[in-house]
């Protein structure tokens, strides 16, 4: 055990002198950019799958990627392998979100089958093509939305977490 304690005592030291440097309290912190970071990803992908719906941009995006598939050089670079791993990892999380909440037109706890999204009708492709380009969206941005969790966590944290988690304990009776 005493290992691991040595292992991530570097860490341990650098994020108690952050904790210092902005006043918040580590857990705080920890708190903050969880809620940010997740924040960041809820909000941004609801405002590019209405963005992606309304212009109509969802089914055409994901077909020139998911369609371009000729095993030339240029195919197989890193960014259109990485736009290919994001389209099908997009689908899979439509299908799975779309079938326990029924939106993107399934049905709430429909039976998983193994219809292809292309064969579906074209309101129900269009919706969950506009997922899946929300999906792989908010992917793509993924190091700008660390980098403003982490920049935002100490101003969250004082201004929001801190003053619930003072007004539960003065709540339960106990001191902070």
């Amino acid at each position: 055990m005493s290992n691991s304690a040595g292992r991530f005592a570097p860490y341990r030291n650098a994020l108690t002198a952050i904790s210092g440097r902005t006043g918040a309290p580590l857990h705080s912190l920890i708190v903050s950019f969880a809620i940010l970071h997740e924040l960041s990803a809820i909000v941004p992908v609801v405002g590019f799958f209405y963005v992606a719906r309304s212009l109509g941009a969802g089914e055409r995006v994901v077909n020139a990627v998911a369609l371009n598939r000729d095993d030339s050089i240029d195919d197989q670079s890193w960014v259109n392998t990485q736009l290919r791993s994001w389209v099908d990892e997009g689908e899979q999380w439509a299908g799975r979100v779309g079938r326990r909440y029924g939106i993107f037109g399934f049905e709430k706890g429909q039976f998983v089958d193994q219809t292809p999204t292309s064969q579906l009708s074209g309101k129900l492709a269009g919706d969950v093509a506009n997922a899946v380009l929300a999906y792989g969206a908010v992917k793509a941005l993924l190091p700008i939305r660390i980098g403003l969790s982490l920049y935002l966590s100490p101003m969250f944290s004082r201004a929001v977490v801190e003053p619930i988690r003072l007004g539960g304990l003065r709540l339960l009776g106990r001191r902070s």
